[in-house]
């Protein structure tokens, strides 16, 4: 029996978080095991925002090294450069034929960043909802891991897919979100209502996989927290205790109210320092990994060469599908 097909993509924008580690990377790992795994590196996504070519070069091996460092097994999966596979832009320009200019212009990411990039709204930064769209569909993909708040990106391409069908016969396979509850959402340290994120202005709000042990306890020293003293799990009264609870239960492996447990009686900064060491502890081996994985710079691109090469034979599949049921000319 086939397994079923996961897909899931990160930029290489900036630093990951011990959020994007905890809520997406590390449920991977099992993901490989049960599933036929499509893992991305979000290339030509990054290029809708002004960037630095040397920057990019540099965020995508640096990204790629991180993902074997964490334990993401290239035997077992595809591990790849979205770039380094055309059918994906081929097939954004396909599937631009039955997506709507009103719909992309509501999603919630082109409003945001066309707020924060206001010197350059372009037509990727519109277009990018499509290109996702490609991504996932390309591989005939059944679930898309994500946290809740990128269930829209799912959603538009659970739409594009439909509608593809209903013009021109079955085609895509409709994929599901798969929205893990558990650790699904490690917020800020310093806005504890708001998912941590890696492109927060704030250093201090962001715990990096790349941080250093210092910074790490440093960090956490820092976090937001509340006036009354108890540590106690209770996400809507004390979501800055509440959340420290839920690093430390992610990295523990226990649950947020079995780590208050652990903390009865004792203060903040008892709580601040033991989440801090155990999250640099866990950071440690992998940082190590990813440090000697950079240097090997000959294996780094063999891996991902090869991982383009596999997810070039499932995407073709599909593509010429498309292209046969749009009716372009292929010599019959």
């Amino acid at each position: 029996m086939d397994k079923k097909v996961v897909y899931s993509a990160v930029q290489p924008s900036g630093n990951l978080t011990i959020g994007n580690y905890v809520g997406a990377i590390r449920n991977w790992l099992s993901m490989q095991e049960d599933y036929d795994c499509f893992f991305a590196i979000a290339d030509l996504h990054a290029v809708t925002v002004r960037h630095e070519p040397a920057e990019l070069r540099r965020r995508t091996a640096e990204l790629a090294a991180l993902y074997l460092a964490c334990g993401i097994d290239p035997s077992r999966c595809a591990l790849y450069v979205q770039s380094q596979v055309s059918a994906h832009a081929e097939l954004c320009w396909l599937l631009n034929s039955v997506a709507y200019v009103g719909e992309m212009s509501r999603m919630t990411q082109f409003k945001d960043k066309s707020a924060k990039h206001e010197d350059n709204i372009n037509m990727g930064l519109l277009d990018y909802p499509v290109l996702m769209a490609a991504d996932i569909l390309l591989y005939q993909t059944d679930y898309v891991p994500v946290g809740a708040d990128q269930k829209q990106h799912v959603e538009i391409a659970r739409d594009i897919a439909a509608r593809f069908n209903n013009r021109y016969g079955e085609t895509f396979r409709i994929p599901e979100p798969l929205i893990k509850k558990e650790g699904a959402k490690i917020c800020s340290l310093q806005e504890p209502t708001k998912k941590m994120s890696k492109s927060d202005e704030n250093p201090n709000a962001s715990v990096l996989l790349t941080d250093d042990r210092d910074t790490v306890l440093r960090k956490f020293r820092r976090a937001v927290t509340d006036s009354d003293g108890e540590v106690r799990y209770a996400p809507a009264e004390k979501p800055g205790v509440s959340n420290l609870l839920a690093i430390y239960a992610a990295f523990k492996g226990c649950s947020p109210e079995e780590a208050a447990g652990e903390f009865a009686g004792k203060g903040y900064g008892d709580l601040k320092t033991a989440v801090g060491e155990t999250v640099s502890d866990a950071l440690a081996p992998v940082q190590a990994e990813r440090e000697r994985l950079l240097k090997e710079k000959t294996y780094l691109a063999g891996v991902l060469a090869e991982g383009a090469e596999k997810a070039f034979r499932a995407a073709r599949r599909t593509l010429s599908k498309v292209y046969r049921k749009m009716g372009f000319y292929r010599g019959e």
